[in-house]
Formats: structure tokens, C-alpha cells, sequence
């Protein structure tokens, strides 16, 4: 975690008894005079940060990996390194599973940040089947849990669908459909469109993938522009195309071939079996519902369409109901048992919800600010990202974000259940006074001080680590009675 030394200090004796603040408006307060000096303490609520464009603001912190360092060491939080983390999927136990793209490798996060690789060999690409690292893949995309554990990866310039699967303590890597294969400049050596079963099947860099509850995986196949189902018969994998026409590109709705889409990349599912795309190139999300043995394409939000030179005709970062919202790249996309959908909006650097709302769908933004490249933890607008690309929510909520190029796993929790930070008793010595903040570690935190309580001035800043962290500083009687709180930003 990054922290600003400068400004935690350890001063004086800290006393143990703590308050939690909790409630809205000005959460509570602990209070010491001293010669010359009141010290109020409070925590700010989360609605005073100024997020009122944001129905439902994040709180964004860094898990694992240190922003601007690409590797592919193990380890815990900001020891581990990522080298352009894509596909994020999350278990039941709060374990987080990682397609690290460029280090070829599927690696696991565990509830509190430390990181192991299952399988892969960093920097080694290849097409091989095998447990842990004797497995190779070439540049591996997206994954996804299916409820035994087992995982499902689109491994992108194999042109495959991989199987990820728990054995005792080993995870053992086959491949279920495609060919793999590539030259040395990462050109694969069997795409196609074909449908078939097992290896009969072609892809042509398959991006996403999603599993449904009886275990079908859904791919939207890129280069293809098509959407695939790869379903278990037996002991086999058959892959069959539901929409879009291969090798056409466009932005229709309908159903089955006569659909268009263009380079489409992130999916989730339903528990009711509708299919959900981000259709990147299209910078829309689509639909794609069952209907009878036909399924039908339907555009949530965004407008699609692109020029002659095939560049989108509507980017954008606009909120709003249907086609009046914009997309600039959609990529990731989880759904919630609500039927809300959470995509990683990639060039905008963004995470927006779309939400059905009677027949409309409203896009709201929940955290970022388009426009604004950077890694910094926070609330809303006030979090950076630098091109998320997977994406994806746990029971309680909580978003897994991919920051493709912050080389960081990034976790957000919805705005009103952040845990309040408990802040310490202050304390008086040799001059010094100061408090101590514990709360959730990556938790970003300004310091603030104001004579009258109108007006606030940031005097420190920090983002919190595990256990307690001190803030100290000099009392100056010239000033009066000061007051200072602590606001999560």
C-alpha cells in the first residue's frame, strides 16, 4: 500500500480507548482541550464527498500489485506484481482468479491480497496441457468460475477454450475447443469459425467468457464477431454459433445471423440464460435472450455504427437512459442477482452500472472520471483507473477490477457499506498532539483542519494500512481552538 510517511507519525502515547463513528452527517467526535488548542475529530460521510452525479458511488483500493511495475512475483498486496491483468473472476470465499495477459499465466488472490500463480510459466508462451506450470498459454483474456471451482478461460491467440480445474493441490489445465498454436510473432496457427466439437471447433481470437448454471460456456468470438456456446455432451465440448455473421461487422439487431456486432469482447449471464455483451467496437452493450431455439440481439445502451475506415461513429462518456449513454471500449462485464450489469468502460477508464428501469436501461457512472488516467484509490470521481479491462462482483456486492495498465487487481466497495474507520483517543506530548485512524486498509483519507468549522483546509493525506495509523502534529496557541477531521475520499 502507498503511504505518505511524511504524515502517519507515531507521537506521544496513543490511549486504547477508541470510537467507532457511524450515522450520516457529522459522524460523531472525540474532543481534548488543551492550552490554546480543541481538537475535534470526526469521519465525514461518504455523500458529503460531492458525488451527487454517481447514483451509487465506489470506494475503490489497490489488493494487489503496485501501480507502474509490470512483474509476475507472488506475494501479498503491493509485493505481487501483474504484467496487464485482463479477465477477474471471484469465488464464493471472497478468492479472486486473475487472467494475467501478458505474463501467460492464471493466478489466484486470496481474500486478503496474497497472490499465487496455478498455472502457467511467467513469460513462456505456448499451448500445452498440464498441471500447474508444465500448462502454457498465450495470452490468456478472460475466465470464469463454474460453481465445482472449476475455471474456464479464453486464451486468446491459442484460439481456444481452456479448462482450469482444482486436483488436490495441483490445478491441471486441458483444453475443451479450438486449436492452439502460434508463430513466434503471436500470429495463431488454426483460427477459424467453424462450428464442431472439441478441436473440430475454430475460434478466431475469443476475448470473453462467461458459464452459465448447467455449465455452458459463452464466448464472444472477436474476430469473428460472433457470439459462441460451448456446451458439455458427455465427455465432450460441442461449439455452436448463436449470433452475428462471421467475418461481419456491424451494429444490427435480430436474431441469430441476421444480427451484426464488431468486435465484441466481455459477457456475463443470468440466471436466467440471457447473455449479455460488451460490444466493444460498437461501444454498446447487447443482449442476446433465448427465445425458443432462436436467440435474439437486442442494444441496452450506447449507439452503435461505424465509418467507412471502421472506426466507432459514438464514443463517449455520456450518462444517461438507452442510446443517449455513451461507451468509449466497453470490455468487462459482470451481472448482479438484480439483473444490474457492471462494465469496465476501457478508454474512458471508468467502471459504469447499467440498470434495468422498467423497459429502459440507465447508465450511471461508479467510479473514475473519464478523461483521467491515474491510480489513485477513492470515492466516485475521485478514483483512477488506467484502461480496466475484467470485471467482477462478489455476493456482498464488492467490484474486482483488472487495471490492465496500472498492473494492479483493484477491489471497490459500494460507497454507504465502506467500514467506517475507528478513530483513537488524541494525545498531548512534548508539544505534539495527534490521533490515530484504523479502518480499511487501502482506504484513501484527507486530514483536515478549520478554526470555525466552515471552512476546511487539507492539511495531510493518507491511504490507510493494516493497523493503526498516526497522524501527528505541532499545536500552535497563536491559532486558537483548531478542529480536525478525518474524510474519506
Amino acid at each position: 500500500m502507498r503511504t505518505n510517511t511524511a504524515l502517519l507519525n507515531c507521537a506521544g502515547s496513543w490511549l486504547g480507548l477508541g470510537h467507532t463513528v457511524k450515522s450520516n452527517n457529522l459522524f460523531g467526535r472525540l474532543a481534548e482541550n488543551w492550552p490554546g488548542v480543541l481538537l475535534w475529530l470526526a469521519v465525514m460521510p461518504l455523500a458529503a464527498l460531492g458525488q451527487s452525479d454517481y447514483a451509487t458511488p465506489y470506494t475503490f483500493t489497490t489488493l494487489a500489485g503496485v501501480a507502474g511495475y509490470a512483474g509476475s512475483a507472488d506475494g501479498t498486496n503491493s509485493a505481487a506484481q501483474f504484467y496487464n491483468p485482463v479477465g477477474v473472476a471471484v469465488d464464493t470465499n471472497g478468492s479472486l482468479y486473475v487472467a494475467d495477459n501478458l505474463n501467460q499465466t492464471i493466478r489466484k488472490v486470496a481474500a486478503d491480497g496474497t497472490v499465487t500463480t496455478l498455472a502457467g510459466l511467467a513469460g513462456h508462451a505456448g499451448s500445452a496441457d498440464g498441471p500447474g506450470s508444465v500448462a502454457r498459454f498465450n495470452h490468456p483474456c478472460d475466465l470464469a468460475l463454474d460453481s465445482k471451482g472449476n475455471l474456464y478461460v479464453a486464451d486468446c491467440v491459442n484460439c481456444t477454450i481452456r479448462k482450469v480445474a482444482p486436483v488436490g493441490t495441483n490445478w491441471v489445465v486441458t483444453t475443451l475447443a479450438g486449436l492452439g498454436g502460434a508463430d513466434a510473432n503471436y500470429h495463431p496457427l488454426h483460427p477459424g469459425s467453424t462450428d464442431g466439437t472439441n478441436s473440430a471447433a475454430r475460434f478466431y481470437y475469443p476475448w470473453g467468457v462467461a458459464v452459465d448454471a448447467n455449465g455452458n460456456v459463452y464466448v464472444p468470438d472477436q474476430g469473428n464477431c460472433t457470439i459462441r456456446r460451448v456446451t458439455p455432451v458427455g465427455t465432450n465440448w460441442v461449439v455452436t454459433t448463436l449470433a452475428g455473421k462471421v467475418g461481419v461487422a456491424g451494429s444490427v439487431d435480430g436474431t441469430g445471423s441476421a444480427a451484426r456486432f464488431t468486435e465484441p469482447r466481455g459477457v456475463a449471464v443470468d440466471s436466467a440464460g440471457n447473455v449479455y455483451v460488451s460490444d466493444s467496437d460498437n461501444d454498446t452493450i447487447r443482449k442476446v435472450a433465448p427465445v425458443g431455439t432462436n436467440w435474439v440481439v437486442t442494444t441496452l445502451a450506447g449507439l452503435g455504427g461505424a465509418d467507412a475506415g471502421g472506426n466507432p461513429l459514438h464514443p463517449g462518456s455520456a450518462d444517461g437512459t438507452n442510446s443517449a449513454a455513451r461507451f468509449s471500449n466497453p470490455l468487462g462485464m459482470a451481472v448482479d442477482s438484480a439483473g444490474s450489469l457492471y462494465v469496465s468502460d476501457c478508454y474512458n477508464s471508468t467502471i459504469r452500472r447499467v440498470a434495468p428501469v422498467g423497459t429502459n436501461w440507465v447508465v450511471t457512472t461508479l467510479a473514475g472520471l473519464a478523461g483521467s488516467i491515474g491510480d489513485a484509490d477513492g470515492t466516485g470521481s475521485a478514483a483512477q483507473f488506467y484502461n480496466p479491462a475484467g470485471v467482477a462482483m462478489d455476493s456482498a456486492g464488492n467490484l474486482y477490477v483488472g487495471d490492465l495498465y496500472n498492473n494492479t487487481i483493484r477491489k471497490g466497495l459500494p460507497a454507504s457499506s465502506v467500514p467506517s474507520p475507528v478513530l483513537q483517543r488524541p494525545s498531548l506530548s512534548a508539544g505534539q498532539f495527534g490521533f490515530g485512524i484504523t479502518g480499511l486498509p487501502g482506504l484513501p483519507v484527507n486530514i483536515e483542519s478549520s478554526g470555525d468549522l466552515s471552512q476546511w483546509q487539507v492539511v495531510g493525506e493518507c491511504i490507510l494500512e493494516g493497523g493503526t495509523n498516526y497522524y501527528s502534529v505541532g499545536a500552535d496557541p497563536s491559532l486558537g481552538a483548531q478542529f480536525y477531521r478525518a474524510q474519506v475520499r
